[in-house]
């Protein structure tokens, strides 16, 4: 059952976003619902009331608009998984005036580019660039500061820290986006050392899949709890 505490401290979460196929938006990473609650039908095949059905580890599958009633407080950074998620996402954005705690991303540029189309220009929302904008930022360097109508107006670059054998998270990219506005969030990241060596050449949020090992780097580092609302 959803609770509204976080009772590790955090006040920003990621989560991924399916539609159903009566358009309810629902927090869940897999196209399908086979690894997780032993169902070979897909999100986008199911309605939302054969969904509340389903259980993952014990716990229904929540909608999106349940995790911002419940957790008022929190910030979220969304991944589109598919297009047909964009209308309920804008819609649930719009509805809960959820526009300064939600950051919109996607791996597919044309998903976050619809979020946006639909809310409107009297409705900014932050958002991140997909594998291509974050290609173009990488192949800019420098000089990421000044074509930034070339990538849009985002608010942070979403980046592993290498891709294959190529670095990505270093310290110049940093820089270059800090330069820029740009924030820089990476993923994901599981190990300590890894969070320490990051968080020490600037990063400004990791991704992980170890919440509980972030916590603790984190703490050792006066980090802890996070302040949603600045300092």
């Amino acid at each position: 059952m959803l609770s509204g505490k976080l009772p590790l401290g955090f006040g920003y979460l990621e989560t991924d976003v399916h539609a159903t196929s009566d358009g309810v938006l629902v927090a869940f990473h897999d196209d399908d619902l086979a690894r997780l609650a032993g169902d070979p039908r897909s999100i986008s095949e199911c309605t939302a009331a054969e969904l509340s059905t389903l259980t993952v580890a014990g716990e229904p599958i929540p909608t999106f608009d349940q995790l911002l009633e419940t957790f008022p407080d929190a910030h979220f950074n969304v991944d589109v998984k598919e297009r047909r998620a964009a209308a309920p996402l804008a819609r649930a954005i719009q509805h809960h005036g959820a526009r300064n705690r939600v950051l919109v991303g996607s791996f597919n540029g044309g998903r976050r580019r619809a979020v946006a189309r639909l809310l409107g220009a009297g409705h900014v929302v932050a958002t991140s660039p997909g594998v291509l904008g974050v290609g173009l930022a990488t192949a800019l360097g420098s000089f990421i500061r000044y074509p930034r109508a070339l990538l849009g107006d985002f608010a942070a670059l979403q980046v592993p820290e290498r891709q294959g054998i190529v670095p990505v998270a270093g310290e110049k990219f940093i820089a270059h986006a800090h330069a820029a506005g740009l924030q820089v969030h990476v993923w994901v990241i599981d190990q300590a050392p890894d969070m320490h060596r990051l968080l020490d050449l600037g990063v400004d949020g990791i991704m992980s899949d170890h919440a509980d090992v972030l916590a603790a780097v984190l703490t050792e580092r006066g980090c802890w709890p996070q302040n949603v609302h600045g300092s």
